[in-house]
C-alpha cells in the first residue's frame, strides 16, 4: 500500500509545480524547516513521519463560472487532538477571498488537498496571483471553544489558468 502511494504520488507531482513544502514555527511563521530525509519530492526530501507538511500547487484554475480551484499537497501526523483542516486564500492584486477548506487525514502520508469555491465578487482572472495554505488542528480550548492551532503554513505564488 506505501509503495503504490508514494508512485501515485509521484505520478501527481510529475507534471505539477509544486512550492517548496513550509513548517510553521519560523520567525515569520512560514520560513522552511529543517531538511528532511527520505525520498524526494520534486526535489523537497520527505520522510514520513517527520512532521507536518503542506505545500501549494504552482496553478490554480478559474472557471468561467468564477469557481476557484486551488491545490498541493499535505501531510500531518496525529489528529487525536481535534480536527485538521487544510485552508487557502488566494490573493490577486487588491482581491483576496477564503477559498475552500479541506478536512485532513492525519495518518503521516502524503495526500492532495483541492480547494474549491465560486468568487464572483471580485471576479478573479487567469494571471499572476498568490496563495496563502495553513495546516491548521481546531482544540477545545479552556471555555470549549474550538481553538485553532497552526501546524504548518506556505505561501506561494501561483498561476490562474
Amino acid at each position: 500500500m506505501r509503495v503504490r502511494l508514494v508512485i501515485a504520488t509521484g505520478v501527481l507531482l510529475a507534471s505539477a509545480t509544486v512550492a517548496p513544502l513550509a513548517h510553521a514555527g519560523g520567525a515569520d511563521g512560514l520560513s522552511a524547516g529543517p531538511a528532511l530525509d527520505g525520498p524526494a519530492l520534486n526535489g523537497q526530501a520527505l520522510d514520513s513521519g517527520v512532521a507536518d507538511d503542506l505545500s501549494v500547487y504552482g496553478y490554480g484554475t478559474v472557471g468561467d463560472d468564477s469557481t476557484v480551484t486551488l491545490s498541493g499537497m499535505y501531510r500531518c501526523l496525529d489528529d487525536s487532538a481535534g480536527p485538521v483542516f487544510v485552508s487557502s486564500t488566494l490573493v490577486q492584486g487588491d482581491r483576496s477571498a477564503g477559498i475552500g477548506g479541506t478536512q485532513a487525514v492525519c495518518d503521516g502520508h502524503l495526500h492532495e488537498w483541492v480547494n474549491t469555491s465560486v468568487v464572483k465578487d471580485p471576479a478573479y482572472r487567469p494571471g499572476a496571483a498568490r496563495v496563502r495554505a495553513t495546516l491548521m488542528q481546531l482544540t477545545a480550548g479552556e471555555t470549549g471553544l474550538p481553538t485553532p492551532g497552526f501546524l504548518a503554513a506556505e505561501d506561494a505564488a501561483v498561476e490562474l489558468r
